[in-house]
């Protein structure tokens, strides 16, 4: 098999929680790892590889013959969104794949990222100093991956907390290759606040029966103090533009510069 849905981004927007919500579906089987990141790391590695992760056609047959039930697969790595090469490598792979993005109010998502590069070990500078630094950090590396798909970006992967939330850009490329209808755009926080309901909504999407879950855990959750309330407005004002476009794009007010 080969995946049916991928949640493509955003990172730090609860990607990893919903993942495992669905893993948990009778009607999906999960990937060997749910961040596989064929279509950016690994994508050298060729198609036998990345079907090697999902399970056989024989078991789907075998489930839909004797148990009576649909059996779908997919797989999330939520640098596919922020990474240039990968929508036309899955437009070219998978062109029917339905495709989950998360959104997460772009001030917040780069506090989580910028913590969890700290717990990582791989983040040093504050993180005022690290997104004074991101532009020269980032410097060049676009147009490198660009040039040579080989080349992977450290900064790129670990230190875009800024340029990882300007979403209208990145969905604009997703969206020369899909249609509109292949996506479910998710607002993150409706994510964190009901569980349950967007994940009805999840199911739906991908055509499948609802089913509850015991228990909604939450995964990968950060504990960090609060953010400079001064840092913060420099953010809202920063991303402004940026939301705006996002919404005038997309038709939806995601509600983040309120």
């Amino acid at each position: 098999m080969l995946p049916d849905f991928i949640i493509i981004g955003t990172q730090k927007g609860g990607t990893s929680s919903l993942y495992d919500y669905l893993a948990q579906h009778p009607c999906i089987a999960p990937a060997l790892e749910s961040e596989v990141h064929f279509f950016d790391a690994n994508f050298h590695k060729g198609i036998n590889w990345y079907r090697a992760h999902f399970p056989s056609l024989l078991y789907r047959d075998y489930v839909r013959k004797v148990q009576g039930r649909q059996l779908i697969t997919g797989e999330k790595s939520p640098y596919y969104m922020f990474y240039p090469h990968a929508p036309r490598r899955i437009f070219e792979t998978l062109p029917h794949v339905k495709l989950i993005v998360m959104l997460r109010n772009p001030v917040d998502r780069a506090y989580s990222h910028y913590y969890h590069q700290v717990r990582k070990g791989r983040e040093t500078l504050s993180f005022e100093e690290a997104i004074a630094a991101e532009p020269e950090r980032l410097k060049g590396e676009l147009e490198k991956i660009l040039e040579d798909e080989r080349y992977t970006s450290y900064s790129h992967v670990h230190f875009s907390y800024l340029s990882r939330g300007i979403y209208v850009d990145q969905l604009k490329v997703w969206m020369r290759f899909f249609p509109r209808e292949q996506f479910l755009i998710l607002k993150s926080e409706d994510f964190f606040a009901d569980p349950p309901a967007v994940y009805r909504q999840v199911l739906a999407f991908l055509g499948l029966p609802d089913w509850e879950l015991r228990n909604y855990k939450k995964h990968n959750v950060g504990r960090y103090s609060e953010m400079d309330p001064a840092t913060r407005q420099r953010l809202v004002e920063y991303f402004r533009p940026h939301n705006q476009r996002l919404y005038d794009y997309l038709g939806v007010d995601f509600g983040w510069d309120r």
